[in-house]
């Protein structure tokens, strides 16, 4: 589904530049559950930044579903963000103003899709991930927890192909954090979504079907996770963490 072939992304002017990417590649199949990792300043966000389209690379190419989106022109962004990327951020991003269904389908909205098939695929999405119930309801009037649900809903409803969170637990205390982690397990086990998480906590990419390592902006190495136990996983990538050394204080 996604293919990273050999980027690099540059910062700074002629006189002090900085490589924050050096000639990256993997590959993620449709349906995996893939964490990236690294201390800080390793690259990660910057790498999810240009697969993300938010930022550009400098060399080296993106594809997904076989759309080279490195290349894209700008017209095309906002649209392709929208029709084929989901978005977990840390707080949510819920609009206050609209209901959690108008939320839920705000891009389906934006696209112009008629109202009774935006209506029919967030009532879907919202029956898989248990909030149906309250999709008449403000974000200002429902759980931390239904937040979480309804924006991970907000990133399936129009059957994005590639779904991204940098952090998603970084502004959560634990049990919020696990119930999250539980929710995009579920979006990944019984709804067939691909992930790519950013996350600097071991525990985290625990739920993860595979991890990357970044350091210094490569690829420095990576795990499968298996048939093995999420427990098993968790301290195999707290082995790599502690040869990558840098902010592993951070990992929980």
């Amino acid at each position: 589904m996604l293919q990273v072939n050999a980027i690099e992304k540059y910062y700074g002017s002629k006189n002090n530049v900085t490589k924050a990417l050096d000639r990256i590649s993997f590959h993620v199949a449709e349906g995996e559950f893939i964490a990236i990792m690294g201390a800080s300043g390793s690259g990660k966000t910057t790498l999810l930044n240009c697969i993300s389209t938010i930022d550009t690379v400098s060399a080296g190419h993106i594809l997904l579903n076989g759309e080279d989106i490195s290349e894209l022109p700008p017209a095309r962004l906002a649209r392709f963000r929208r029709e084929k990327l989901g978005f977990v951020f840390q707080d949510f991003n819920l609009l206050d103003t609209l209901t959690v269904e108008e939320n839920i389908g705000l891009a389906l909205t934006i696209n112009h899709v008629n109202p009774h098939l935006v209506r029919d695929k967030v009532q879907d999405v919202s029956m898989r991930l248990g909030i149906d119930d309250i999709l008449s309801k403000f974000p200002y009037q429902i759980s931390g927890g239904q937040k979480q649900r309804a924006a991970c809903a907000r990133a399936m409803v129009a059957g994005q192909s590639l779904i991204l969170a940098d952090e998603p637990t970084g502004a959560l205390d634990s049990r919020a954090s696990k119930n999250l982690l539980e929710i995009m397990s579920k979006m990944h086990q019984e709804m067939h979504a691909t992930i790519l998480m950013v996350t600097h906590d071991a525990y985290s990419a625990g739920y993860a079907t595979r991890v990357l390592f970044l350091k210094d902006g490569r690829l420095f190495n990576e795990l499968l996770r298996g048939a093995r136990s999420r427990s098993v996983f968790y301290h195999e990538i707290l082995d790599v963490l502690g040869l990558l050394g840098g902010d592993i204080s951070d990992v929980s």
